[in-house]
């Protein structure tokens, strides 16, 4: 009797395809993460608070990989394209997964259909900064100044980023026609609106606090539907007369469509351990970013719902790719 039973046993095993048993195992080897932009960055940064953790949790070595260029684009399509068996994951943001498809007619992914949107990472404002040594003390008084002088009021932005496109959001809300100044990046446009050469910009939250601390800087709105942890006396762009206003910046963990559901589940599960820790909660809070809902049913409908807001805004504004 029990040599008939292992001999059932061994034919059943032999009947399973060879994908089942890597899917019961996995991982067994060590995770990738992709990084669509440079080392140093809030991306990046994001990537590299969750990699650890999420080694503990799988039981192997989590590894950030940077490909940068062309907006976050570049390394996104690579880790879609890479083999859907679970060991390389992709983080997902809204340059990349949103703005892109409004800018690029020919990119090579679908946000929606390409990918399997696992785990929400982060979710911040932009806030809306000038100059200490303009007058606007608020937001309705820029407002004001703006719409009394239309096509006087210049503004910073960085080509594409969070804060370029809640700027874009903004004048098309308030009816405002300003000029805007391109600068390659964040630093060089910190450095412009610090030496007064333009007087305002949307920009991350965790960037403009420390210039705000310092008083060379003077925050207007932030971006968010709720005041901001780093800014409570701060009012939001919505409560300052023009309802629904939301504009952030976000990134979350996908792998690429045709992952078999069972790693999906496991990774969703891993991560859901990971963000509700207490320790990532106080990381995320403690730079003015709040803890998303997690599941990957709230990350992929947050993803699409990005993917409208932006591209509606940048036809409207007629944006076009650099």
């Amino acid at each position: 009797m029990i040599q008939r039973r292992h001999l059932i046993a061994a034919s059943t095993l032999a009947t399973l395809p060879l994908g089942a048993f890597a899917q019961s195992d996995y991982p067994n080897k060590p995770i990738k993460i992709i990084v669509a932009f440079p080392p140093g960055g809030t991306s990046d940064v994001m990537g590299r608070m969750v990699a650890d953790p999420l080694a503990k949790v799988l039981g192997q070595p989590v590894v950030i990989e940077n490909v940068g260029g062309a907006g976050g684009t570049i390394g996104t399509e690579r880790g879609v394209r890479a083999p859907a068996d679970g060991y390389t994951i992709i983080q997902t943001g809204v340059g990349q997964n949103a703005v892109a498809h409004g800018l690029d007619p020919n990119l090579k992914y679908d946000s929606i259909k390409d990918f399997i949107h696992i785990s929400h990472v982060h979710s911040g404002p932009n806030v809306l900064v000038v100059n200490a040594n303009q007058p606007y003390k608020t937001l309705a008084e820029l407002v004001k100044a703006a719409k009394a002088n239309p096509g006087k009021l210049d503004y910073g932005y960085t080509h594409a980023a969070s804060g370029h496109m809640a700027m874009e959001l903004f004048k098309q809300t308030a009816g405002l026609f300003m000029t805007g100044i391109p600068y390659r990046g964040g630093g060089p446009m910190m450095t412009a609106i610090l030496g007064n050469e333009i007087p305002m910009m949307f920009i991350n939250q965790d960037v403009a606090l420390p210039h705000i601390k310092a008083g060379k800087l003077r925050p207007l709105a932030v971006s968010s539907l709720q005041r901001n942890s780093l800014y409570p006396d701060v009012p939001t762009v919505a409560e300052s007369g023009y309802p629904g206003f939301e504009a952030l910046s976000w990134s979350g963990m996908s792998v690429a469509r045709g992952t078999p559901a069972p790693i999906v589940a496991k990774l969703e599960a891993a991560f859901k351990e990971v963000m509700t820790s207490p320790a990532i909660k106080q990381k995320l809070e403690s730079n003015g970013f709040v803890v998303p809902v997690q599941g990957s049913k709230p990350y992929t409908d947050f993803v699409a719902s990005e993917l409208q807001r932006w591209v509606k805004v940048i036809k409207t504004a007629g944006i076009k790719p650099q």
